[in-house]
Protein backbone atom coordinates (compact mmCIF):
# COMPACT_ATOMS: atom_id res chain seq x y z
CA UNK A 1 0.00 0.00 0.00
CA UNK A 2 2.94 2.39 1.11
CA UNK A 3 4.81 1.73 -1.94
CA UNK A 4 1.98 2.42 -4.09
CA UNK A 5 1.52 5.70 -2.90
CA UNK A 6 5.04 6.28 -3.07
CA UNK A 7 5.16 5.29 -6.77
CA UNK A 8 1.92 7.59 -7.62
CA UNK A 9 3.46 10.47 -5.94
CA UNK A 10 7.03 10.02 -7.99
CA UNK A 11 4.95 9.52 -10.74
CA UNK A 12 3.26 13.05 -9.94
CA UNK A 13 6.11 14.93 -9.22
CA UNK A 14 7.65 13.80 -12.46
CA UNK A 15 4.68 15.00 -14.78
CA UNK A 16 5.04 18.47 -12.66
CA UNK A 17 8.70 18.71 -13.58
CA UNK A 18 7.38 17.72 -17.24
CA UNK A 19 5.09 20.60 -17.44
CA UNK A 20 6.43 22.92 -14.61
CA UNK A 21 3.22 23.09 -13.14
CA UNK A 22 3.37 22.05 -9.65
CA UNK A 23 1.22 22.76 -6.67
CA UNK A 24 3.74 24.77 -5.05
CA UNK A 25 5.95 22.54 -2.30
CA UNK A 26 2.97 21.00 -1.78
CA UNK A 27 3.79 17.58 -4.19
CA UNK A 28 7.88 17.85 -3.00
CA UNK A 29 6.70 17.52 0.38
CA UNK A 30 4.18 14.77 -0.02
CA UNK A 31 7.35 13.04 -2.08
CA UNK A 32 9.82 13.69 0.21
CA UNK A 33 7.34 11.78 3.21
CA UNK A 34 6.58 9.07 0.84
CA UNK A 35 10.43 8.57 0.17
CA UNK A 36 11.26 8.67 3.97
CA UNK A 37 8.44 6.14 4.68
CA UNK A 38 9.44 3.88 2.02
CA UNK A 39 12.93 3.77 3.75
CA UNK A 40 12.22 3.19 6.84
CA UNK A 41 9.64 0.30 5.57
CA UNK A 42 13.06 -1.34 4.31
CA UNK A 43 15.19 -0.92 7.08
CA UNK A 44 12.80 -2.19 9.56
CA UNK A 45 12.08 -5.12 7.03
Amino acid sequence: MLYTVAVVMIILWLLGLITSNTMGGFIHILLVIAIIVVLLRVING
